[in-house]
């Protein structure tokens, strides 16, 4: 179980979706909510997991900025028909909050699987969510691929592996 944090302690433990934890109303609760679906390709759970609004926001290495839920739906539709594998992680990472919002800054891992290739992934991560109606919701996420070729063999993989 992850414990709520306000300290700018870095946390170690990895959040993968696979989490217990006992109050949906913690922040933690969300953050593995989004990786639950980002791992198991699973639309419907991301949609729940993401503001609906115009103000939602993502800055991705596979699309570039997407503004509104209908634009961000179309990136994870794209990785989600990928006919290799991936998983992903995110780690050593600060969490703030402040009133109804909270974001968590942070390191994310993964790992594609495809019938050419298989490589690793490191991604500065960035996200944030907010209070609404009862439960948050994720309304930026910020992702950024240092390395060019490792962006660059990402890119394609998705690109060239969904139908």
């Amino acid at each position: 179980m992850i414990c709520m944090t306000n300290s700018l302690a870095r946390i170690q433990e990895p959040v993968t979706g696979r989490e217990q934890i006992a109050d949906c109303g913690q922040p933690q609760a969300a953050l593995s909510q989004f990786y639950q679906a980002l791992n198991r390709r699973d639309l419907r759970l991301m949609e729940q997991n993401w503001d609906d609004s115009l103000e939602a926001a993502m800055d991705n290495p596979l699309g570039g900025i997407k503004r509104g839920w209908p634009q961000i739906r179309e990136t994870y539709q794209r990785l989600f028909q990928i006919t290799g594998s991936y998983s992903f992680e995110f780690w050593d990472y600060t969490l703030h909050r402040g009133g109804d919002v909270f974001w968590v800054v942070g390191r994310e891992r993964g790992r594609l699987q495809t019938d050419d290739e298989t490589f690793d992934l490191a991604i500065r991560t960035s996200r944030l969510f907010r209070w609404n109606n009862g439960r948050w919701r994720q309304i930026h996420h910020h992702g950024s691929i240092e390395e060019p070729q490792m962006l660059a063999r990402y890119q394609a993989a998705v690109r060239n592996r969904a139908p």
